[in-house]
């Protein structure tokens, strides 16, 4: 696991190919959140619909969005996000504004 400066931990799982992933480029994205103990919150993994996300656009978490740049097609990366990188202005009932996530993010394209 490696931990970058503002505390996201993340570790690559499998290696993509192609350009990098930047700030301001729009992405296909399958990804499943859970809590540390495996309790899943979140999975779009086994559908055949990526969600879109414009990188650095407000549409993700920070963490999501920092955890993006610079991935490649194809590259499965797992991360632990602490709460203050998975801040939301709402939240979905079963997730607890003060929880440490855990994401496994698979980029499909880069668009």
């Amino acid at each position: 696991m490696r931990t970058t400066p503002s505390g996201l931990q993340y570790t690559i799982l499998k290696k993509g190919s192609g350009p990098k992933a930047e700030t301001g480029k729009e992405i296909l994205l399958f990804e499943t959140t859970s809590y540390r103990n495996g309790t899943v919150l979140y999975s779009n993994e086994n559908s055949t619909s990526p969600v879109k996300v414009l990188i650095g656009g407000n549409q993700a978490t920070q963490a999501v969005d920092e955890a993006l740049v610079g991935m490649r097609a194809g590259e499965i990366k797992k991360i632990i996000a602490p709460p203050y990188l998975v801040k939301r202005k709402d939240y979905p009932e079963n997730v607890h504004p003060d929880s440490t996530l855990v994401i496994k993010m698979i980029l499909h394209k880069i668009l």
